[in-house]
């Protein structure tokens, strides 16, 4: 799964679900329960669900197409927070997920920065999340459905009110492999912010806190942004705004 950060440009993802026991999550479970015991210790509002993790990756060409081959198992939201935060010890594995690469009509991508409460408060990101089982469909892990299921459950936009860009974009960061998905809406930046604002007002416990404009390099925030969407927004920026 590990290598060298880089970013890849595909046309499609094939991702699918295999029954397989994680060793780690076996071996490890005392450890992973005292983990969880003091996370949800700090934080009540922890949930220990089920996520899907890869631990299988290759890019493959069928005629002029690229793509993404995976094999992934299903495991315990506590096994993959002790996982991530015991320096992925398993470096068989890898986190794949998709990322809603959301653009808006005067050329800013929009980024959600956490709320306190989630696990990576503070932190600023497109919207996105972990696959799980809603993600499902038969054996496929559907990436580009999780983009439009976490884009509306975040920021309230619904897929119909999106359009989605043919190809993605995968950004290699060591054990993370975000699949970014331009998403275009066709409001700008500032009606965008509104719209968010107004819908996690009756949320008490919103996944973002806020959403931030991205226009231009000056805009990154380099203690706020995870390396791979720093990487990302460079190479998406490197020739000017999103058009």
């Amino acid at each position: 799964m590990r290598g060298p950060p880089r970013i890849e440009e595909i046309d499609d993802i094939d991702y699918r679900l295999e029954a397989r026991p994680w060793r780690f999550s076996i071996d490890e479970a005392e450890a992973i329960d005292r983990h969880w015991a003091k996370l949800s210790a700090a934080n009540p509002h922890f949930f220990n669900g089920r996520v899907f993790l890869m631990r299988q990756a290759e890019i493959q060409a069928q005629g002029d197409r690229r793509i993404l081959r995976g094999a992934g198992f299903e495991a315990e939201y506590k096994a993959f927070l002790a996982w991530r935060d015991f320096g992925f010890p398993d470096q068989a594995i890898g986190n794949c997920f998709s990322m809603a690469a959301l653009v808006s009509a005067d050329g800013a991508f929009m980024l959600g920065r956490m709320s306190d409460h989630t696990a990576n408060a503070g932190k600023i990101y497109f919207p996105a999340g972990t696959p799980d089982p809603g993600d499902l469909k038969g054996e496929i892990i559907d990436l580009e459905g999780s983009v439009l299921r976490e884009l509306f459950e975040e920021t309230g936009i619904a897929p119909h009110e999106v359009t989605l860009a043919p190809g993605w974009t995968l950004v290699f960061d060591g054990p993370r492999l975000a699949c970014m998905k331009i998403v275009r809406s066709g409001l700008c930046a500032a009606e965008l912010e509104a719209r968010f604002t107004a819908f996690i007002a009756a949320d008490p416990l919103p996944e973002l806190a806020a959403l931030q404009p991205v226009f231009s390099v000056r805009d990154l925030d380099e203690e706020r942004m995870p390396a791979f969407t720093l990487r990302y927004l460079r190479h998406a920026l490197e020739n000017g705004p999103p058009k």
